[in-house]
C-alpha cells in the first residue's frame, strides 16, 4: 500500500512542478505573451484561474499524501547507531596455535 501511495505521490509532485513552471510570474498564465497564442481557446484570465485552481488542488493532494505516508511509515525504519549495538563476545581473535616442532 505504501508503495502505491509513493508512486501516486511522485506523479502528483511531477504534475505540481509542471503546473507551477507553466505559469507566468505576472499571472498571465501558460507563459505565453497573450491569449491569442493559444488560438483563443481561453482568455488570459480563464487560463490563469485554471492554473491557479490546478495548483491549489495538486498542492492539497500533495500535502494529504505526504501526511498519509508519514503516518503509515512512522516507526518502521528505526535507524540504529553503530555505537548503540553491543560487541559480540565471539569476535575476539582466537589464540594462535603453536607450530609443531619436529623431533630428530
Amino acid at each position: 500500500m505504501s508503495t502505491v501511495l509513493l508512486i501516486i505521490h511522485l506523479f502528483v509532485t511531477l504534475a505540481l512542478i509542471g503546473v507551477v513552471l507553466i505559469q507566468r510570474s505576472e499571472g498571465g498564465g501558460l507563459g505565453i505573451g497573450s491569449s491569442q497564442g493559444m488560438g483563443s481557446f481561453m482568455s488570459g484570465r480563464g487560463t490563469a484561474n485554471l492554473l491557479t485552481r490546478a495548483t491549489a488542488i495538486l498542492a492539497s493532494i500533495f500535502m494529504v499524501l505526504s501526511l498519509t505516508l508519514a503516518l503509515m511509515n512512522r516507526g518502521t525504519g528505526a535507524q540504529k547507531s553503530l555505537l548503540d549495538t553491543p560487541i559480540p563476545a565471539s569476535t575476539a581473535p582466537a589464540a594462535p596455535e603453536k607450530p609443531a616442532v619436529p623431533t630428530n
